[in-house]
């Protein structure tokens, strides 16, 4: 962050590489304690007993725990964090394309699949609080990193 005098008063601005406003910084600290509030809510418990759940259960809830601990340093860092937000919306995108949408034609979704896309349907709180033009700028048409 960083001030500046108007009209003798201070007013604090967004880092001046990203050109995102403080109220857009703040749309994606909204994104990123939505995240972090429902996986805290619905993760966190479940580390109490990961013993008594199958592997692949315990790697996940692990995981999401580990991304939700991220999503809450998004709240200081949300410009900088932003890729957290871009996996959250390509898996669960990819999970829907690739698992439920197939179910879901044949009409063979069950329990299971419903509430797995339940749960993903909040993707459209994430999606609508990332700046998307920002991410494009930053992912897609700048240059790369140099490799030597």
């Amino acid at each position: 962050m960083t001030t500046a005098q108007i009209a003798g008063s201070t007013v604090r601005t967004a880092p001046a590489d990203s050109g995102l406003s403080i109220r857009r910084l703040n749309v994606m600290r909204f994104g990123y304690a939505f995240m972090g509030v429902g996986l805290a809510i619905v993760k966190w418990p479940l580390l109490l007993d990961l013993g008594s759940h199958p592997v692949m259960d315990g790697v996940v809830t692990s995981i999401l725990t580990a991304m939700s601990l991220l999503v809450f340093l998004g709240l200081r860092y949300p410009v900088k964090l932003l890729p957290i937000l871009l996996f959250e919306v390509i898996w669960k995108l990819i999970w829907m394309a690739a698992v439920a949408v197939p179910y879901l034609a044949s009409g063979t979704a069950n329990a299971g699949i419903d509430s797995v896309l339940f749960s993903c349907s909040f993707i459209i709180v994430v999606i609508a609080v990332i700046p998307w033009g920002y991410a494009w700028k930053q992912y897609a048409k700048a240059a790369g990193d140099p490799w030597r």
